[in-house]
């Protein structure tokens, strides 16, 4: 008879221990939230300081990009090419050593396929050209530099200039050894293209004054 209140007493431990396990059970359990966690947006700008896009006809587009960090004058540049016609994308990527300041398209040997040049400044002011065809893929055509004689009356200042699907370049003369022309005269000079090669003529002045 004396173990009764014990065994009482055991039950209703029991019953208490499991009461207190179920209204634990049907609380929720709370899970805390994690940390916010931020995309970072990196400042792009000046990472691509030349972009244009070359029209050559509807669907047809030759994209010029440049890119670089650091020193402007190096780094590189894309010609990304879309033909949505014929659903047909290519790219071609190019190092360069100087500053894009233009593009344009030209078929000077009138066979058909697109020609890029990309203008760059390769030094505080002197320019050069890179010239691609594309006809299937991108080929490079050597623009050809300036001749001995040319070099002796040129220090920069140049000018490319494009008149009805011809290719000029002008730039000032500088120390002239000709009396007929006198520093600070116009020098033009004049590109053919046949078989993707360059040939190179000077303008008389009369024309020359033309084609400004």
């Amino acid at each position: 008879m004396k173990r009764t209140p014990y065994i009482l007493r055991q039950s209703a431990l029991c019953v208490g221990l499991l009461f207190l396990f179920a209204c634990n059970r049907s609380q929720p359990v709370k899970i805390s939230p994690a940390a916010d966690e931020k995309a970072v947006v990196k400042n792009t700008a000046g990472t691509f300081p030349f972009h244009k896009d070359i029209v050559i006809k509807p669907g047809l587009h030759f994209e010029v990009l440049s890119w670089g960090r650091g020193v402007d004058s190096i780094g590189g540049y894309l010609i990304l090419m879309s033909d949505s016609l014929k659903n047909n994308y290519k790219s071609f990527s190019v190092e360069r050593n100087g500053i894009i300041t233009d593009a344009w398209n030209m078929d000077m040997d009138n066979d058909g396929n697109p020609e890029l040049y990309i203008e760059l400044m390769s030094k505080k002011n002197v320019k050069d050209l890179n010239v691609y065809e594309y006809n299937g893929s991108f080929n490079k055509i050597s623009f050809p530099p300036l001749s001995a004689k040319m070099k002796k009356i040129y220090q920069g200042n140049d000018q490319f200039i494009q008149k009805n699907g011809d290719l000029f370049r002008s730039f000032p003369i500088v120390n002239s050894s000709d009396s007929t022309q006198k520093d600070g005269t116009m020098k033009m000079l004049h590109y053919s293209l046949r078989g993707n090669s360059f040939s190179v003529d000077e303008v008389k002045e009369e024309k020359a004054k033309e084609q400004k």
